[in-house]
């Protein structure tokens, strides 16, 4: 059985994707971001950096407890120990890897600091928001170029590279559309990660 600590956010929502489409017994608790619940001395134990989310599983290796923080290193955690949505070879999971890093890399932090800059940075600050909008179309058109030549974005098959991104795109495609007029791979790809159970039930 697997403890999952979350919030409703993109890097919650990547992890509750995962477990999902492992369809693997989880128990999932709400962590208040409100009331700072994440930066308490029990959550803090878990992860030391005040973040959700967090698994701990409590079958782990030899059967010992395994906590394990940060979006990325848990879907890889569970991608390795589960043997599914990673790749086999090396070089698949390393290009499974190099995608889930763009998404940690390049779109959580560039979209999220466009989305605080535009509502709850104060005061208003239009430079800051256009670094943030003018980088967020060139890492559109990089997505775009990749799906335009595989099917997901570490190739033809669905990964945790598309589990770590969708939840975080999605919610721009629906909010700023005219920044994805030109981008038909982006919508193709988009509408197929949709379509899936798992992806239907987390963000329903």
């Amino acid at each position: 059985m697997i403890d999952f600590y979350t919030a409703n956010t993109p890097n919650g929502r990547k992890v509750a994707l995962m477990l999902e489409e492992l369809a693997i017994p989880y128990t999932e608790h709400k962590v208040d971001l409100g009331k700072l619940a994440q930066k308490t001395p029990e959550f803090l134990a878990m992860n030391p950096n005040g973040k959700i989310p967090v698994i701990v599983d409590n079958e782990g290796v030899h059967g010992k407890k395994v906590t394990v923080f940060e979006s990325a290193a848990i879907l890889y955690y569970l991608g390795e120990k589960y043997s599914k949505f990673l790749g086999s070879s090396l070089v698949e999971k390393a290009q499974t890897m190099q995608w889930v890093m763009f998404q940690m890399s390049a779109i959580g932090p560039i979209f999220g600091n466009y989305h605080y800059g535009m509502n709850t940075l104060k005061p208003h600050n239009p430079g800051f928001i256009e670094r943030f909008e003018k980088e967020a179309h060139r890492l559109i058109g990089v997505m775009e170029m990749q799906l335009s030549r595989n099917e997901y974005l570490a190739g033809s098959s669905y990964t945790i590279a598309d589990m770590a991104t969708y939840p975080w795109l999605i919610n721009f495609i629906k909010s700023k559309p005219e920044w994805f007029e030109s981008t038909s791979s982006i919508h193709r790809w988009a509408n197929l990660v949709e379509r899936r159970p798992a992806v239907q039930k987390v963000l329903a």
